[in-house]
């Protein structure tokens, strides 16, 4: 037994909770107006009937073949639940571990799903987890109620009980959820999107079925080295260390490049599996990047009123603030 840790976890989870409460939540649902289903579109369940498109309507329902043979937009719409059902896919794996300033990209992680979580519960609906560590070794079933987010969140607070090298298989956890989120549902895949190829199909299958939502989670320094001189680098997923020489103006170059170029692999990974994204960083305002993101999709919602493309086939992309030079 040891109780100790425990105890502290949970006080942990508790005051975060409260600041985010005060902090974020608070401001966030007065500024939605309540207005929360456009952080989670899709919600309907079983198709009911087909009506002629009207401003404002999302047009991931539009019915493409009946607007083909009518010459018209038509939307299906869907008997929804009561209730909506989001899941958080969280990887928890070393390299989240990561930051350069005063928050790491695991406490990005936690900030965001707890507060998306508590706005959702507040509103009398239920959130799960999936949490991967080296493994998809925790499945929190859908629950509503504040008890259910002070427990997510001290589970998502526990390191997983081994720390083995090894590079990150996002492609597990995105399978996990195929196979354990059944019902139609609202998914936030939380992760630094640091793996090996692979993951790109199961998002894309889990996207077929799931309103999903790639959280990317980075920090500056990733993206950018300083000139600090000689620093000991070191790979979080497998533990190799390299000294590199910073003041190398040449080395800062073709880092900056490199990272350049993931970055654009990514997105266009992201983009064709058909998610929107959500780009937080560690030095950036969480109440501000979610209040962009959410004016985002209500504009993506408008896109059919002037003709535009299916909301699903770009990526969405919140210009997060960057540190200043």
């Amino acid at each position: 037994m040891n109780p100790v840790p425990e105890r502290t976890e949970a006080a942990d989870s508790e005051a975060l909770l409260k600041r985010l409460e005060w902090t974020v939540i608070r401001r966030l649902d007065g500024l939605l107006q309540g207005d929360y289903r456009t952080l989670l579109r899709g919600a309907g369940i079983d198709l009911a009937d087909l009506r002629e498109y009207q401003y404002h309507d999302d047009v991931r329902h539009i019915d493409w073949n009946v607007t083909a043979r009518l010459q018209q937009p038509y939307v299906r719409q869907f008997t929804e639940d009561r209730e909506l059902a989001a899941w958080f896919l969280v990887d928890l794996s070393a390299s989240v571990d990561f930051g350069s300033d005063l928050r790491a990209k695991r406490g990005v992680a936690r900030e965001f799903v707890g507060v998306l979580s508590r706005l959702l519960t507040r509103h009398g609906n239920r959130v799960g987890a999936l949490l991967y560590g080296t493994s998809v070794d925790t499945v929190i079933p859908a629950r509503a109620g504040r008890l259910h987010v002070l427990h997510l969140l001290q589970r998502m607070a526990q390191r997983p009980a081994e720390s083995a090298a090894g590079a990150t298989q996002l492609r597990d956890l995105l399978l996990a959820g195929q196979r354990i989120v059944k019902r139609r549902s609202t998914i936030f895949v939380v992760s630094d999107f640091i793996s090996p190829p692979g993951w790109e199909e199961a998002l894309a299958q889990l996207s077929r079925r799931h309103d999903v939502t790639a959280v990317r989670l980075y920090d500056p320094l990733e993206m950018e080295l300083p000139d600090l001189g000689l620093v000991t680098m070191r790979d979080a997923e497998t533990g190799e260390q390299l000294l590199v020489d910073t003041h190398d103006a040449g080395f800062r170059a073709r880092f900056a490049a490199a990272a350049q170029a993931r970055e654009s692999a990514l997105l266009s990974s992201l983009a064709q599996a058909g998610v929107d994204t959500l780009e937080l960083a560690t030095d950036d305002d969480l109440l501000d990047a979610i209040l962009r993101f959410a004016d985002l999709r209500r504009q993506r919602s408008r896109m059919a009123a002037g003709g535009g493309a299916p909301s699903h086939l770009g990526v969405l992309k919140t210009e997060p603030r960057r540190a200043a030079s």
